[in-house]
């Protein structure tokens, strides 16, 4: 290679794989916050791979994760500080859609693909259309699971994030939403 090649070479910036170190927090998609417990090597069909073990915080499951895989399993940092008002204004905003439109198992659907990504605004997204749904009629059995996982996941990465006990966080959450009298 010619000393121009390497230096246009040397131009693109190469994508950057985030590295997390052990005792790092960082959020796996739809089973929420983890902490790095250990980065181990295993050899796998001859060949040896780096894998991150992240421990999930609230029921202990262990997942391992392939260092290289990070971005493509959506393994990521917890929200920063600044970032949460960005969540709090998705849960106040559009909230005249019409969330009834589709039959019951679209929206399950749609609702588990959002959570699948491991945005934790897409996730607030299906929590406020879900809240917002429960007001005006009961939930499936798999909606209001949905429900459930969206709410856990919200509370429990808001209040990381904010270091803050996860009812006070739940009640702030709830007070963006009219009571069912209200509604």
């Amino acid at each position: 290679m010619t000393e121009k090649e390497t230096a246009k070479k040397s131009d693109i910036p190469e994508k950057s794989v985030r590295e997390f170190q052990i005792g790092d927090l960082a959020v796996y998609p739809a089973h929420g916050v983890g902490r790095i417990e250990a980065i181990e090597s295993k050899v796998i069909s001859g060949e040896k791979h780096d894998f991150y073990i992240m421990k999930v915080l609230e029921n202990n499951m262990v997942i391992m994760i392939p260092t290289w895989n990070v971005d493509s399993v959506g393994l990521r940092d917890v929200i920063s500080e600044s970032d949460i008002p960005k969540v709090y204004e998705i849960m106040r905003k559009d909230r005249d859609s019409p969330i009834d439109s589709q039959t019951w198992n679209r929206r399950y659907r749609d609702y588990m693909e959002k959570i699948k990504t491991g945005s934790l605004y897409e996730v607030a997204e299906v929590y406020r259309d879900l809240y917002l749904l429960k007001l005006n009629k009961d939930l499936s059995f798999g909606e209001r699971k949905l429900y459930d996982t969206a709410q856990f996941l919200l509370v429990k990465e808001l209040s990381t994030a904010m270091n803050s006990d996860e009812n006070t966080i739940l009640s702030e959450i709830e007070s963006l939403f009219p009571s069912r009298e209200q509604a």
